[in-house]
């Protein structure tokens, strides 16, 4: 099946559909006289009984009423229609107004209309969605199937998929934001299901907030996962036979060699979707049953370039900023891969960049592109490793520079050579929390006189799911959930937690917010690290001055009513050899 636009050059909204028919050539004059004495004893729209007949197609048919009506047409198909977005009306009104929304880009609600000169119909889509309407128009036989399909939630992929034409498809892919948005009816007329299949995951995955989206070979055919505040969920389970296919259109996408199955690839493409542009990372792997596909998803909207936004308790985020505003020196974030490391490193350059500043970064990959900063891509097959480009950096006048990721012994000690002269060095390093930096770096070879006068602080992170509001609920925890978090004088206690919702996915969550254990080097701190003292001392020295570790952290914001206990049990662990005492909160609301 195929979308039939109309002509918008020769709208002629007068004219009968039986003249356009014989205009265009689709019937003869004396077939639309037959038909019309055929109509006197029938029910029928004259269309319906052409169709019926065998005389025109339904798309002859659509093309034909759309040039009557002066709007744009179409014969509605899987992958033209959002199914998220039917709720935006309802299925009654959807049934009453022989309508159906397909999908909406920016505050432009597309609407397939049996009726699209309906004004009144058109007032009353708008008002319940809020939204400008475009109207196609589709036969309300067609409509109403549709409603049918999509109006009881459950869209069975694999069905729809097996049923589509070869010319049945949607394309989303864009280079520049400027050729307009990525789901135009207008370009949804050619393609393969696989690329129809391709662009409702990379979509749905805009659509849901998800980071990563996983295409896995399975022993029966494809698994398409992807991941949302952290975890993985299904997305859909094509039919079988379909995965060569589907790894070549996405790495077409990323301009990756498609003949090369036996080495591990990598690839970066810029698609506009939902209006916005989203840049996509493409990573494969061989496997036992064939390539694997990650495609990160690297969306603007998601990123929140404000300190205050990310989670911060106001001690800890003052603490952090404390160290950051130090003329030179090194400030570090910790953390496994995931946790929102460089996240938390554009918002620290986002409240240093300024005109008075120069501010270069070098980072691999380049994430998001900030204003007033110079970012470099680290490009290893050429030579430009993190500490070649540090180096060059010192010869461009810095005042602040960020590294993405202090990797080795030659890039950490150019770090700490730059932060002793008079540059304030910005970077991330991957250890389990904010003191264990020390000896990671003294692993690195870095000595502990010069680390001890470089070092200005460190930041440990973790993300944690926050409770969605559309299905919180008070909950009990157990008295050994609450043992674990230290709270042994805590039960009884309300706490919250999410009771699982179609909004959340039945998770009972719906975002995240980091978790920060903040390390400041004070000049009692400074004076162990310089004699070489060991992680554990650190943080026991830490504690004393009133540092909170990452479990600790959580267990407030979990009293806060932000996040569940068990959710912080899960993204923290407890390093100290005996159990730490429970944090002293603030006196905390009962939950809601």
């Amino acid at each position: 099946m195929t979308s039939a636009p109309a002509n918008p050059g020769s709208p002629t909204p007068n004219r009968r559909v039986g003249e356009v028919l014989v205009a265009e050539g689709a019937i003869t004059h004396e077939q639309l006289q037959k038909a019309l004495e055929s109509q006197r004893g029938d029910t029928r729209m004259l269309g319906e009984l052409l169709v019926a007949q065998g005389l025109i197609s339904q798309q002859v048919l659509v093309r034909a009423m759309a040039t009557c009506l002066g709007v744009p047409g179409c014969v509605l198909r899987h992958g033209l229609i959002d199914p998220g977005v039917i709720r935006l009306i309802g299925v009654e009104e959807c049934e009453r107004l022989k309508s159906i929304p397909m999908f909406k880009v920016g505050r432009t609600l597309t609407v397939a209309m049996a009726e699209p000169q309906s004004l009144p119909a058109i007032d009353r889509i708008g008002q319940l969605t809020g939204c400008d309407v475009r109207p196609v128009f589709a036969t309300a036989a067609n409509v109403l199937e549709f409603v049918k399909k999509y109006g009881s939630g459950d869209v069975d992929v694999d069905e729809f998929l097996t049923k589509l034409q070869d010319t049945a498809v949607e394309v989303v892919e864009r280079e520049t934001v400027d050729e307009g948005p990525a789901t135009d009816l207008d370009k949804m007329i050619a393609g393969s299901p696989i690329v129809n299949l391709v662009n409702i995951a990379l979509l749905t995955a805009v659509k849901d907030k998800s980071s990563d989206i996983h295409i896995e070979p399975d022993k029966r055919g494809t698994r398409i996962r992807y991941r949302i505040d952290g975890v993985l969920r299904d997305l859909m389970k094509p039919p079988p036979g379909m995965h060569a296919a589907i790894v070549s259109r996405v790495k077409v996408i990323g301009k990756m060699d498609i003949a090369e199955k036996r080495l591990p690839q990598e690839g970066r493409v810029r698609i506009v979707a939902e209006g916005r542009e989203i840049d996509l990372r493409v990573s494969s792997m061989p496997t036992l049953l064939g390539e694997k596909l990650v495609v990160r998803v690297l969306d603007k909207a998601n990123l929140k370039v404000r300190l205050e936004d990310l989670g911060f308790r106001a001690q800890a985020l003052d603490t952090f900023k404390r160290f950051l505003n130090q003329s030179h020196g090194m400030a570090l974030v910790t953390g496994p891969t995931g946790s929102g490391k460089t996240t938390t490193l554009y918002s620290a350059l986002d409240l240093l960049r300024g005109p008075e500043v120069n501010i270069l970064t070098v980072e691999d990959p380049v994430e998001y592109q900030l204003d007033t900063v110079n970012q470099i891509q680290v490009n290893e097959p050429i030579g430009l490793s993190f500490a070649r480009a540090l180096r060059s950096i010192l010869r461009q006048d810095p005042d602040i520079i960020m590294v993405g990721e202090i990797r080795d012994n030659e890039t950490a000690r150019v770090a700490v050579q730059a932060a002793l002269t008079g540059h304030l060095v910005l970077a991330t390093l991957h250890t389990n929390d904010a003191p264990g930096a020390v000896a990671r770096l003294v692993d690195m070879n870095i000595e502990t006189y010069l680390l001890s006068s470089a070092f200005n602080g460190a930041v440990a992170q973790r993300l944690a799911r926050t409770i969605c509001a559309g299905c919180a609920t008070k909950y009990f925890p157990s008295e050994q959930v609450l043992a674990d978090a230290g709270l042994h004088n805590h039960s009884g206690r309300a706490f919250r937690k999410g009771g699982g919702c179609q909004r959340c996915h039945d998770s009972g969550f719906a975002g995240r917010m980091g978790v920060y254990e903040v390390f400041e080097v004070t000049p009692e701190l400074r004076r162990m690290i310089h004699h070489g003292r060991p992680t554990h001392e650190l943080r026991a020295k830490m504690r004393e001055l009133g540092g909170l570790s990452l479990r600790e952290e959580g267990v407030l914001l979990a009293l806060d009513g932000k996040t569940s206990l068990e959710e912080v049990l899960r993204v923290t662990q407890n390093d100290d050899e005996e159990q730490a005492p429970a944090p002293k909160p603030a006196p905390a609301k009962e939950a809601a």
